[in-house]
């Protein structure tokens, strides 16, 4: 390990460990870790949108390919900063509103092909037994479990007799989700925290003892 590896891997040895100290108590090392964070994370942002957004599509067609429209949408993202300014402020809506639309409209056909659709035709699964009991099972509960979510959400009509247990059925399945969803976001948050516990482990305490050796 050379000098500027040492320094980097002391640097982030710090700076994770000023993190983990949040689990004591709030203190100036979680602080001045996070403001370092937000301040490197607006930065990287605002470069990477200067370049990869403002020069590369906008700038460099104009000036290079003579695409003169795009300074349509420069106008409408400097119109964006018109929110600084009281008097002023509700020209923004102008980009906002084409912002919004623009959004909605791509979004709206992205997500009914790329999920609604999928999940409908995954959910439309055959359940005929030939296919394997497991399969058979594993269809059926599919099928039993969105219908008696949708059921639970539909409000039309109170949820008594029949419709009620139905619903009831779908509060089952929505907790089964909500829980697998909760363990799936802690093993997640658990892989990270053994990350950084390998790194201090392996590379900072090899630092150390690489210090005192």
């Amino acid at each position: 390990m050379n000098l500027i590896e040492f320094i980097q891997v002391w640097i982030i040895a710090f700076l994770t460990l000023s993190l983990l100290s949040f689990l004591y108590k709030d203190n100036p090392f979680y602080k001045l870790a996070e403001h370092i964070f937000a301040g490197l994370s607006a930065g990287y942002y605002v470069g990477l949108i200067w370049h990869s957004v403002i020069l590369q599509q906008m700038i460099d067609p104009m000036f290079d390919n003579g695409k003169w429209y795009l300074f349509i949408p420069g106008i409408l993202g400097v119109l964006m900063f018109s929110r600084f300014t009281k008097n002023y402020s509700w020209i923004s809506r102008l980009s906002l509103a084409f912002v919004m639309g623009n959004t909605a409209g791509i979004f709206l056909i992205s997500e009914l092909h790329g999920k609604v659709l999928p999940q409908i035709q995954a959910t439309m699964r055959s359940i005929d037994p030939g296919q394997g009991w497991g399969e058979f099972l594993l269809s059926l509960i599919i099928v039993v479990g969105v219908v008696t979510t949708l059921i639970y959400f539909y409000f039309s009509k109170e949820h008594k007799g029949v419709l009620g247990g139905v619903a009831r059925v779908g509060i089952w399945f929505i907790m089964v989700s909500f829980g697998a969803h909760f363990g799936y976001t802690v093993m997640a948050r658990i892989s990270l925290l053994i990350g950084r516990v390998q790194f201090l482990i392996d590379d900072w305490g090899g630092s150390i003892i690489q210090l005192f050796s």
